[in-house]
């Protein structure tokens, strides 16, 4: 019971790493626990995995529970406590078993002490996450407890994405277990401990000198966008009092922005809580704004396809034409479709009041604009970095992110923050973040937080944003060290068994 206790405490202290607390620096030594109870009694080790990932992924994620209540959509509140709680512990759960899994492994390939046996923890850590992010349901990466603050070592993720930084902070951890906590030669221990200090030294060092390099701003490239932060709370946003005030607050921040200058105007997922056609059909003062100040605009609401709906994200014209359309691809588990729908349709209540389903948008989908092509993320999208590498591999030259966030307590849309600040440093891209209640932000391609917004607030801003056409490592060649730390886990792991 010590040992899961231990386990459990090392798991919150990583989770105290994640925004807004961010903490970043206790990731670096918060998987120490973990590394040496594993080698403890075969019967506990599961349990000691699973408190763990318990600690970590329950306090990280602990915000979902800000769904509740939803009686605001006829879910009386016991039943909507039941919901939030379900999703909290689903998640939860499924997080931790990407640990335990991890674990077990470990556990199954009994490696000796070394650097063998820290070379497979870290190729297989990375291993798990690659399989967990290519599902449905993914967000706590190891790599996110270092955004948005350290952006030393986010530097490192435009050399194989996420997993560089994954790699780093189990490897550290690794060897400050081996320095501290088992192996039998005195040398091997300080020695160990000297690597991991080296290591972790030197990776910021570098880091540090990634980030400081210049940012080209040629004014050629420049994109004067301006950005609406709507602030129209979930409780009517999708009924005829939220509209009124969207159309209202939309319209006002359009004109706004349009006479300051800008170019384009930015506004959050499904601003318009409904089909783009009918601003058109009804002549929505909204739409007459954008005939008579001809500022393009990308607008969030919902598309039709065929007898469903879709997530997106349209691009109006100074004629208010649509001249292209993003529909948003990773929808959120229950709150946007409920998977097994046949079997759970009747059981669990969508999280979301809009009568007809919604389906998803095509993986291969490019957004062109009249600035250039866009890389696109509507809200949970943020979590899947493969998502916007396939973009910009593809010629996208500047990211813009829409969400909502107002489902939630306020520390997931610091965590959604944090996600950007990742895919815009991977990517080597400008971004700019419109969200609905906050945080609405730009950021550059090392990650600085040039401007960002209040929470819970009527908000318009306007800034400069930059096209680039340069490609990372992890652009071009995916995540490619993983599959690299893979196959010498694989031959290491042989080698362990062959003895």
């Amino acid at each position: 019971m010590k040992k899961i206790a231990l386990a459990f405490i090392s798991g919150i202290l990583m989770g105290l790493t994640t925004a807004p607390v961010s903490a970043w620096f206790l990731a670096w030594v918060a998987l120490v626990p973990l590394w040496i109870l594993i080698t403890s009694k075969k019967e506990s080790y599961l349990l000691i995995s699973l408190a763990w990932g318990l600690g970590y992924h329950g306090l990280a994620l602990f915000w979902i529970t800000g769904i509740h209540p939803m009686t605001w959509m006829g879910v009386p509140w016991l039943v909507s406590l039941a919901i939030a709680l379900f999703c909290w512990l689903f998640i939860t759960l499924w997080g931790a078993a990407l640990v335990v899994a991890w674990c077990a492994v470990m556990r199954f390939l009994s490696l000796s002490s070394g650097l063998g046996r820290i070379l497979v923890g870290v190729a297989v850590w990375c291993g798990l996450e690659a399989v967990w992010s290519s599902g449905p349901l993914w967000w706590s990466g190891l790599s996110y407890t270092q955004s948005p603050h350290n952006l030393a070592i986010l530097q490192w993720s435009q050399v194989s994405g996420p997993s560089t930084i994954t790699a780093a902070i189990v490897a550290v951890n690794g060897l400050i277990a081996e320095a501290v906590g088992y192996g039998t030669f005195r040398f091997w221990k300080t020695k160990s401990f000297i690597i991991a200090l080296g290591f972790l030294v030197s990776c910021h060092g570098i880091g540090f000198w990634l980030f400081n390099r210049p940012v080209d701003t040629f004014a050629e490239n420049a994109i004067k966008v301006g950005i609406i932060q709507g602030n129209i709370p979930n409780e009517i946003k999708l009924y005829p009092a939220g509209w009124r005030k969207a159309i209202e607050g939309y319209t006002a921040g359009y004109e706004t922005l349009a006479a300051d200058g800008v170019d384009i105007i930015l506004t959050p997922e499904t601003a318009f809580p409904f089909s783009w056609q009918y601003l058109v059909a009804s002549s929505a003062t909204f739409y007459r704004a954008i005939l008579e100040w001809g500022v393009p605009v990308w607008v969030g609401a919902f598309g039709e396809e065929g007898g469903n709906y879709t997530n997106s994200l349209f691009t109006i014209n100074s004629s208010g034409n649509i001249i292209s359309r993003y529909n948003k691809t990773k929808l959120v588990p229950l709150g946007e479709y409920i998977p097994f729908e046949e079997l759970l349709g009747g059981i669990i209540n969508r999280l979301s009041p809009i009568e007809a389903s919604l389906v998803a948008g095509k993986g291969e989908q490019i957004f062109q604009t009249p600035f250039g092509q866009a890389i696109v993320g509507i809200c949970y999208e943020s979590a899947f970095a493969e998502h916007f590498r396939r973009q910009i591999a593809a010629g996208g030259e500047f990211i813009i992110t829409a969400s909502n966030n107002a489902h939630y307590s306020n520390s997931m849309p610091a965590q959604h923050h944090a996600q950007d600040v990742m895919r815009a440093i991977e990517s080597d891209r400008w971004a700019a973040r419109a969200t609905n209640t906050g945080y609405s932000a730009i950021v550059d391609p090392r990650g600085r937080t040039l401007w960002i917004s209040q929470i819970n607030t009527y908000q318009l801003h306007k800034d400069t944003i930059y096209k680039r056409q340069t490609q990372t490592l992890y652009v071009r060649w995916g995540d490619w060290l993983t599959k690299v730390l893979l196959v010498l886990g694989i031959i290491e792991g042989i080698k362990a068994k062959a003895k």
